[in-house]
């Protein structure tokens, strides 16, 4: 091992029992020997020297391409004992801080985030194989934070209690309009639509989301209540009763809070209600990890709550509650950890093992951040006017009961699943595979409705 990297990590990792074998064979013991440990081995000098000078890209991206093995502990070992031992802005040394310190300065040139560059952000996630999201995702599809009211729940009643949970925040009514800001492969739209007789319109960027959405709405006879569009939020210009949007504000960039807001303020009726579920950070503002910016979520980004609140203020919209949901993310990663290691093998028949060692990094690493880091999820509820909604927060769980108890004798009449079984398969995904961002890879081959918060 070099020098300066056996300096870095003696300075790093305090606590913890870190074993790190370097390319010629020798192993270093770092930490104080407490918890459970980790061994990590660099198999190339090639890495070594890249972890060196640029660790929070480098280690992932050795990972990848098999330079860096972790033979005992696992990628979420390893980043546990990372992340307890640093602060938020990366590893303590001259040029790493540096590195970071220059991506933190620079973070609003990474997210210009124009209609036709956030319609390539987004395809270059959300129009992965939906093959690749039925490995680890629950029955409906859902691909955001999932809500864990008991310990105990499965990733499918988790991820059934977060919409429970969202729509209660909503007051809907019969007959009321909902705009979906980002509504993915439809799961929440459909569900609003059937319990509480709205319709809804849903917009997204992704094609392969689209299409399986609105393929959703007909096998469930919703067609004429619920509509999903390829579509820029920025575009629409009817207004609605209420508005929802989960997990798309991560992708919105720093530079248009102020847009995105003063949009759905134009969007949202006067006495209109919102509810906005996002990822965000408990701590100080900082960029985006340079690994999940560069293969997993380009022009991305994670905002603390003192980025969020101003542009909330400048549009004139009245913010009426706001909840934190710390280590939900970190159990939903962990049940999508496991369902991915689970189907592994499916996975490299779709892709191959450099997607598959890709994906395991980035499940692993992002529940770490929800573990060990700073990150939490954000649900902001607003309005146009204070007295919209109830002065008490009572009305929330009256409402979620009795979602739960409709929910014990409902079934969807097609689910995401099935419908995917009658679409054909993808056959590309576009994401960088060597330093250079431009270079691709190529895969492998080819209702009942009816129910209002009245009678909760």
């Amino acid at each position: 091992m070099n020098i300066l990297l056996k300096r870095i990590l003696d300075r790093l990792v305090r606590s913890g029992n870190l074993k790190v074998t370097g390319p010629k064979g020798s192993t270093v013991v770092f930490g104080d020997g407490s918890g459970e440990p980790v061994h990590m081995h660099i198999k190339t000098r090639h890495a070594e020297r890249a972890i060196t000078f640029d660790p929070m890209l480098a280690v992932p991206e050795s990972y990848m391409d098999g330079e860096l093995d972790i033979l005992e502990g696992g990628v979420l070992g390893l980043m546990r004992i990372a992340f307890q031992n640093m602060g938020s802005g990366g590893i303590d040394a001259t040029w790493s801080k540096a590195i970071e310190g220059l991506r933190h300065a620079f973070r609003r040139l990474q997210q210009i985030n124009t209609t036709s560059r956030s319609r390539r952000n987004v395809q270059r996630h959300y129009d992965l194989s939906g093959e690749l999201y039925r490995l680890f995702l629950d029955e409906d599809m859902q691909y955001s934070c999932a809500y864990f009211e008991q310990p105990d729940m499965t990733l499918d009643e988790a991820q059934a209690a977060k919409k429970r949970h969202i729509a209660a925040k909503l007051r809907l009514k019969a007959g009321q309009t909902v705009l979906d800001i980002g509504s993915g492969w439809g799961g929440l739209g459909l569900y609003l639509a059937k319990a509480f007789d709205v319709d809804v319109q849903g917009v997204t960027l992704s094609t392969e989301q689209h299409g399986v959405a609105t393929d959703r709405a007909h096998a469930q006879g919703l067609k004429n209540h619920v509509h999903f569009e390829l579509k820029d939020y920025r575009a629409l210009k009817e207004r609605f009763d209420r508005i929802v949007s989960v997990g798309m504000f991560e992708h919105v960039g720093l530079n248009h809070f102020r847009t995105f807001f003063d949009k759905a303020a134009t969007l949202l009726k006067p006495d209109g209600v919102m509810l906005l579920h996002t990822i965000g950070r408990s701590g100080v503002p900082w960029a985006t990890s340079a690994f999940i910016r560069k293969y997993i979520f380009p022009g991305g980004y994670i905002p603390s709550l003192s980025e969020v609140m101003p542009a909330i203020e400048k549009s004139g919209l009245v913010v009426t509650d706001v909840e934190i949901l710390r280590l939900h993310y970190a159990d939903t990663l962990k049940h999508w950890g496991q369902r991915f290691a689970a189907n592994r093998d499916k996975a490299k028949a779709i892709y191959d093992e450099r997607f598959c060692r890709m994906w395991e990094f980035y499940l692993a690493a992002s529940e770490a951040a929800f573990r060990w880091q700073d990150l939490v999820i954000f649900q902001i509820q607003l309005s146009k006017k204070n007295d919209t909604l109830p002065v008490a927060r009572d009305y929330m769980a009256k409402c979620e009961k009795a979602l739960e108890v409709r929910d014990m004798g409902h079934e969807d009449n097609m689910g995401t699943r099935e419908v995917y079984e009658n679409r054909p398969f993808r056959k590309s995904y576009d994401q960088p595979r060597q330093a250079s961002e431009g270079t691709r890879l190529e895969r492998k081959g080819s209702g009942e409705r009816g129910w209002t918060e009245d009678q909760a």
